[in-house]
């Protein structure tokens, strides 16, 4: 047992070390730890972190299926509440903090030209986000500046975060096996694929507004 684990391990770093923080996450999917991080980056990634959680969602549940509701639950819940932070951002803060993420993402103009539509179309715009790429993030600051219903503002985040969270959990738990042998072997084309995706969500957002 001990020379397969070593062979394993070896055959991990010949294939580089994409695969490497891959089967990491798979051997830690169950550890308390790895849950405390898939909250910690859900919870940021509404409000200024640039990754999604579906990065770590997604190694976990090819790991143990048994994990798919748990997380699609626990993905909703600090999404949501990442967005009551993205919401006070855009209330409070947004003169610094607020306007210095948008100038990150340089997206100063567009995120101008977003605010009128949102006044009028800021539930929607909130709950069909997840069908969309574009960054939660953006809809919760927008929230805030324009001052938006909180209440209205926490229905539509449960909606399009369930839509997001819970889908996601479901074609996994459904498709496991034949996933998990998809992903890992075209692993990289895979990453490379999920971060055009990212990319692709600001450009999106930045040519609609």
């Amino acid at each position: 047992m001990q020379a397969c684990a070593v062979i394993d391990e070896n055959k991990q770093k010949k294939k580089g070390w994409i695969y490497s923080l891959y089967y990491k996450i798979l051997e830690s999917a169950n550890s308390p730890r790895a849950l405390w991080i898939f909250c910690l980056v859900s919870f940021a990634e509404s409000s200024f972190f640039p990754l999604p959680p579906d990065l770590l969602m997604i190694p976990m549940l090819l790991a143990n299926r048994s994990l798919a509701w748990r997380l699609a639950f626990l993905g909703v819940l600090t999404s949501v509440l990442g967005g009551f932070l993205g919401y006070a951002i855009g209330y409070y803060l947004y003169g610094t903090i607020g306007e210095w993420i948008i100038n990150t993402y340089h997206l100063s103009d567009a995120f101008a030209k977003f605010q009128h539509g949102f006044e009028e179309w800021g539930f929607w715009i909130i709950a069909l986000k997840g069908l969309t790429p574009i960054p939660y993030k953006l809809v919760t600051i927008a929230s805030g500046v324009a001052r938006f219903d909180l209440v209205s503002f926490t229905i539509a985040s449960i909606l399009a975060r369930a839509f997001r969270f819970y889908l996601l959990a479901a074609l996994l738990w459904w498709f496991g096996p034949w996933a998990k042998e998809f992903i890992e072997k075209y692993l990289t084309l895979f990453l490379i694929s999920s971060l055009a995706i990212i990319i692709a969500g600001f450009v999106i957002f930045k040519l609609v507004s």
